[in-house]
């Protein structure tokens, strides 16, 4: 199958997680992504959280399918090759601290001399302009400044940190999106013109905030902490079986509600003149919770899910990734791709999102070993000989 973006170049300068996650989606949809690395210890992710045989589990799934490219972008030869790469790519992505570039010689004025049809995605925590923009930020801090921590968690208890690199993940994908707009832009619209996109980590979490701005221009509001329970919207909440498991339910639709109440064997709850729209159930959350508890305390987690499977009541259980690895669906949706790691051993790595039906994506192979693609790209891509690769060897330019 033809791959989605084959004969797309994107070219990687970043490390951690934003960028690296960004361009790790072109890479998942063919197109050729060529990342730079430092000659030294390359990206820090190399090194995060479970290490095996020298490698982070998490670095071999963030950069499948790309190239490692070692240059020592701080000397101006570095620097020549990559302006080098950046002549014949389409997209470059890039998640430094803003004026980091600029010192190098890499700046978007610089790349468009020589390639005007460049297409440069800049991620920062603050943007490219603004009183912030010098600051140092990653995505916590982007979490923390675009809202949604301060919405996160119980009111009683300080904000929590979710699981994941959430604001780093959420910002990366918004540069593919942008990134994209821009190739249709130069592309199918025939322009021609390259263009930056910038995109700062605490504008792409305000993004996802719901109505707050208005609801805070017109009535003054501030949504707070609500723990498990959805603010406003009920009923839909967490709510403890008895094996001590847990559900979510989402019964806040006006039928839905009165198909949960029937399935508990509530009709009163259900015909109920307070309850029949989201105003009147909202009012009165806490005592549905209550309901819906009382019931949940008499049945597991696998009744409770048969009988709302049954209403056609929207539920699910809260999944740790044991849970994940054995639910059925994942397994049916192929969500769960063995690879090769080494001569002896498979791994396993979360299956490519979205799902195509003639350019799906695929992977080719996983994070490469720091400038496993030295040779392959600067010969044959830079055209540079044998003695010209080991003359930037010996001065620690590769």
């Amino acid at each position: 199958m033809t791959a989605t973006l084959e004969g797309l170049k994107v070219v990687e300068l970043g490390n951690f997680i934003a960028g690296p996650f960004a361009s790790k989606i072109f890479a998942e949809f063919g197109a050729d992504v060529i990342k730079i690395e430092s000659p030294e210890k390359g990206d820090p992710l190399r090194e995060w959280r479970h290490v095996y045989e020298g490698r982070s589990l998490w670095w071999r799934l963030q950069s499948r399918n790309k190239k490692s490219l070692t240059v020592n972008m701080k000397e101006e030869e570095g620097q020549e090759v990559v302006k080098n790469l950046i002549k014949e790519a389409d997209i470059v992505i890039e998640n430094f601290k803003p004026g980091t570039l600029e010192k190098w010689g890499l700046s978007y004025e610089n790349l468009k001399e020589i390639n005007p049809g460049i297409i440069m995605v800049r991620i920062s925590g603050y943007g490219q302009t603004g009183p912030y923009k010098d600051k140092a930020g990653f995505g916590s801090v982007g979490e923390s400044m675009g809202g949604i921590r301060y919405v996160t968690g119980h009111p009683e208890l300080p904000p929590p940190r979710v699981g994941i690199s959430l604001g780093d993940q959420i910002t990366a994908m918004y540069a593919v999106v942008g990134a994209m707009f821009a190739v249709y832009h130069r592309d199918v619209l025939d322009t021609g013109e390259g263009q930056m996109i910038d995109v700062a980590l605490y504008e792409s979490v305000f993004s996802l905030m719901e109505g707050m701005l208005p609801e805070y221009e017109k009535f003054g509001a501030i949504r707070e902490r609500q723990g498990t329970s959805l603010p406003g919207v009920a009923p839909s909440n967490t709510y403890q079986c008895k094996d001590n498991k847990y559900i979510v339910i989402g019964g806040n639709g006006d039928k839905i509600f009165k198909r949960l109440m029937n399935a508990i064997g509530r009709e009163d709850v259900a015909n109920d003149e307070r309850f029949q729209n989201n105003n009147g159930r909202a009012a009165e959350a806490d005592y549905l919770d209550e309901v819906i508890q009382a019931w949940t305390d008499t049945v597991d987690l696998n009744e409770a899910m048969d009988v709302l499977d049954k209403a056609s009541v929207p539920a699910g259980p809260i999944y740790n990734i044991e849970d994940i690895v054995n639910d059925p669906q994942y397994q049916a949706r192929q969500m769960f791709e063995e690879h090769q790691l080494n001569d002896e051993e498979n791994i396993r790595l979360p299956g490519i999102v979205p799902k195509m039906s003639k350019t799906p994506g695929t992977t080719k192979w996983l994070g490469p070993d720091l400038g496993a693609h030295n040779e392959d790209v600067l010969s044959n891509i830079l055209g540079m000989s044998s003695k010209e690769i080991k003359a930037y060897k010996d001065k620690g330019i590769i």
